[in-house]
């Protein structure tokens, strides 16, 4: 004989003020475990978003990220005559050769000193990263020692606006224009004319190499052709979003790792919460457990009851933490990208992932919380519980 769902509802309703800690406890938990959750997602999209499909994108092999790579001039000039290279109206190349560098720049609200990627690309970058856009200013201009910077940096950063100079590599360089890259990993840099950028750090190479691949070319055939070759076997073509999102996969494991570890530390006091509250219910009810028992109710029956009053309690307190945690979408943040080690903006991301994750771990808490006070309850012989 199974137990109503009424009668389990009417005692959980009971315990007001112990079942209502309880869940704010788990709330608390489910919240900062989907929040790293989220915080993980975030860094991910952000970059899995950066760059285009249609886009290669050349580095040396080995390299950790644009800043360690670097291509020769001699080299950039024989890929940029593969024919498997878009042109553009004029029947140039729609390639961009790239030099990455870091600068350091002050953050607002005296948040001290950071890197920020300065990036140097070609004439042809615009219409490679076609989802760049000038939202205020103007695009710099080629030989000039101008910048654009992205959006999340004006926000976050002391000295950067429109007519505003920045000084480094012994030089003075003026803020032209405020891009837009729909949330990608550009909006943290600042873009100028690659030549520029590399005589003022007395450079000769580029770090990478991007272009528009054909239509009837593929990654696959790029790479068989670049193994192949003697010359080019040293450097390694990936396409261009994959490439950006692998660079966030050892940051986002980091985060995952560390803020999993802290949440399951904090689920260990509310679990302990959700136990102390079953054990009490059990307390409270011998005498009503004795007589289900003696109505002919099965112990199993005693036990689902109170796993059920137990994962009631958690599930609430997890929609609450998850539901506190969506507001988390509507802020960026910014943290150091172990990929490029400059600073990197980008929002909490609330996915399906997410919610499944943290549903499941709300899951855990309550059944492993209300296990052994229903237990206890199913063990109770009929005589003890009625005395």
């Amino acid at each position: 004989m199974n137990i109503p769902l009424y009668y389990i509802w009417k005692n959980f309703l009971a315990r007001k003020l112990t079942t209502g800690i309880t869940i704010a406890g788990i709330a608390l938990v489910v919240f900062v475990f989907a929040a790293v959750l989220m915080m993980a997602d975030g860094i991910q999209q952000t970059l899995s978003s950066t760059g285009s499909n249609d886009n290669v994108v050349i580095t040396r092999k080995s390299s950790s990220g644009e800043i360690t790579s670097i291509i020769d001039r001699a080299t950039a000039d024989l890929i940029s005559t593969m024919p498997m290279i878009q042109k553009d109206e004029k029947g140039k190349p729609l390639l961009t050769s790239d030099a990455v560098t870091i600068i350091n720049a002050p953050k607002k609200d005296g948040g001290g000193l950071s890197n920020l990627a300065v990036r140097g690309v070609s004439e042809n970058a615009l219409k490679i990263r076609n989802k760049i856009t000038i939202i205020s200013g103007r695009m710099f201009t080629f030989g000039a020692r101008e910048l654009i910077v992205g959006k999340a940096i004006e926000e976050r950063f002391s000295n950067i606006a429109i007519g505003n100079t920045i000084k480094f590599a012994g030089d003075n360089w003026i803020i032209v224009g405020i891009m837009d890259a729909e949330k990608s990993a550009f909006e943290s840099e600042l873009w100028c004319d690659a030549n520029q950028l590399i005589q003022a750090f007395n450079r000769v190479d580029y770090s990478t190499l991007t272009f528009r691949i054909s239509d009837n070319a593929n990654i696959e055939q790029l790479k068989a052709l670049f193994a192949g070759d003697k010359r080019l076997n040293q450097y390694e073509p990936e396409n261009e979003r994959k490439y950006f999102e692998k660079q966030s996969e050892a940051m986002r494991l980091f985060i995952q790792i560390l803020g999993i570890t802290i949440t399951v530390i904090f689920s260990v006091g509310a679990m302990i919460g959700a136990m102390i509250t079953m054990y009490a219910a059990v307390a409270n009810r011998t005498t009503e457990i004795g007589t289900l028992r003696a109505l002919g109710f099965q112990r199993m029956s005693i036990l689902i009851a109170f796993l059920v009053e137990s994962l009631i309690t958690a599930f609430i307190g997890g929609f609450i933490g998850i539901g506190l945690a969506s507001i988390l979408q509507f802020y960026s943040i910014s943290t150091l990208n172990f990929g490029s080690f400059s600073e990197l903006s980008f929002s909490f991301a609330l996915t399906s992932n997410v919610i499944q994750g943290a549903l499941t771990f709300t899951g855990i808490m309550g059944f492993i919380g209300g296990f052994l006070p229903a237990v206890k309850a199913s063990r109770m012989s009929i005589l003890s519980a009625l005395r």
